[in-house]
């Protein structure tokens, strides 16, 4: 037996064989690494793909608790990664002002370098979502007429208000990014009496819109703020109010329907004064969807009343105006002046105003949503939307809270920056 070993060690044929038979095992390591390597890229590969999905869902339901991230970023991330041999999966989520952050970290065990005393190595990917609005400016036109105190109406108009707002200064990553205007509205809107003296006002005696018996000082000085719609067809423009034909018309109506309404906030970025205004509106009086349109476009324009506006086209700046209602048109300052029953030809008429409104503020720039709730002129306010996919139809008040959630989703812009 020594005889033959000895043979074969000294036989050239057996040192080939003792060395190929050492060099085999690192050549097949290096080739199974190679194979799990792509295997384990491949999963790498999926496990990102699901994340930049999971960001982007996520970002959709800002803002939101920790938690409720951390439940519905796992459930999407593995519904989005389906079966995989990655196991330990861990799913990272951190929000900051406009973004989120993901990362998912697990480990994949190899099909053949175990065989060398590899067991597993670590696959891992990164996400960050974030809001590009570049700059926007939106209007909120809230119809605030009595017919919002039933079927929880104001309720849930309140709590999706509240939502796009928190939505809208989120994702304003730099001071002034969004600017929100609100204007409740009815058949009238309110300003703050501060603008008593503001030349672009003028005051109206004379039934039906003030007491006739005051003269246009002392309207003035017991004004509460209330405003009628302009002079024809200056109530349908953005004219600049400079002549008494075209100015605001301040009237006198203490302790009527307008006297109860929130007042006209213009555009700010003042968040807790907009959470605020909202919650001080209350359902009250008659409606005129006419005005709500006009003074959104108001607030959204950078000529008098205000100056708060940037200049339409203005670079990487967006204007949005939301109108919402819950009723036709009743009342107005020229048809049905002194409310009651409409006839169809005033409904008619107001419709008709309402409308151009509507076309001139989308022609100056102006993206509008339009949502109707439960009731109200369907024709009339999907023609006020910019795009049918801009109209929302909303059969019960609660639906209020997923429609903010998506208008503001969508003027959010959503992206990967990463």
């Amino acid at each position: 037996m020594r005889g033959y070993l000895r043979r074969f060690f000294n036989d050239p044929k057996g040192n080939v064989a003792i060395l190929f038979a050492i060099a085999v095992v690192p050549v097949i390591g290096a080739m199974g690494a190679a194979v799990d390597y792509s295997l384990a890229n491949a999963q790498r590969t999926a496990m990102q793909a699901s994340l930049d999905a999971t960001a982007i869902a996520l970002v959709k339901i800002m803002p939101t608790t920790q938690q409720e991230l951390n439940a519905r970023g796992m459930e999407w991330f593995k519904a989005n990664l389906g079966a995989t041999p990655v196991t330990g999966i861990q799913l990272n989520i951190v929000p900051t002002t406009g973004k989120i952050n993901l990362e998912a970290f697990g480990m994949y065990k190899p099909e053949i370098v175990n065989v060398l005393g590899i067991q597993d190595f670590p696959v891992r990917a990164k996400s960050e979502a974030t809001w590009g609005i570049g700059k926007v400016e939106v209007a909120l036109a809230l119809d605030n007429t009595g017919s919002m105190s039933s079927q929880g109406k104001m309720t849930q108009l309140k709590i999706a208000a509240h939502q796009l707002l928190d939505t809208l200064q989120l994702a304003a990553t730099n001071p002034g990014d969004a600017k929100v205007a609100i204007i409740p509205f009815g058949f009238q809107i309110r300003l703050d009496t501060t603008y008593r003296d503001a030349s672009w006002l003028r005051f109206l005696t004379g039934s039906p819109l003030s007491d006739p018996d005051l003269s246009a000082g002392q309207v003035k000085n017991a004004w509460q703020g209330c405003v009628t719609d302009r002079n024809t067809n200056h109530d349908v423009q953005d004219s600049n109010p400079t002549s008494n034909a075209r100015k605001f018309p301040g009237v006198y109506y203490p302790g009527e329907d307008c006297g109860n309404l929130a007042t006209t906030m213009f555009l700010s970025t003042n968040w807790t004064a907009l959470h605020a205004k909202v919650t001080s509106m209350q359902p009250t009086g008659n409606t005129y969807v006419g005005i709500g349109a006009a003074w959104g476009w108001h607030a959204l324009s950078p000529t008098m009343p205000f100056s708060g506006a940037a200049p339409f086209n203005t670079p990487n700046l967006q204007k949005f105006l939301i109108l919402l209602t819950d009723g036709d048109n009743t009342q107005s300052r020229t048809q049905n002046p002194n409310g009651g029953s409409p006839s169809q030809s005033e409904v008619t008429a107001m419709n008709t105003r309402t409308a151009l409104a509507c076309a001139n503020a989308k022609a100056a720039g102006i993206k509008i949503y339009a949502i109707r709730v439960i009731n109200g002129n369907t024709s009339l306010l999907q023609n006020c939307a910019s795009s049918l996919s801009m109209y929302f139809d909303v059969q019960d008040a609660s639906q209020l809270i997923s429609v903010f959630s998506a208008i503001g989703s969508q003027i959010a812009n959503l992206h990967l920056s990463k």
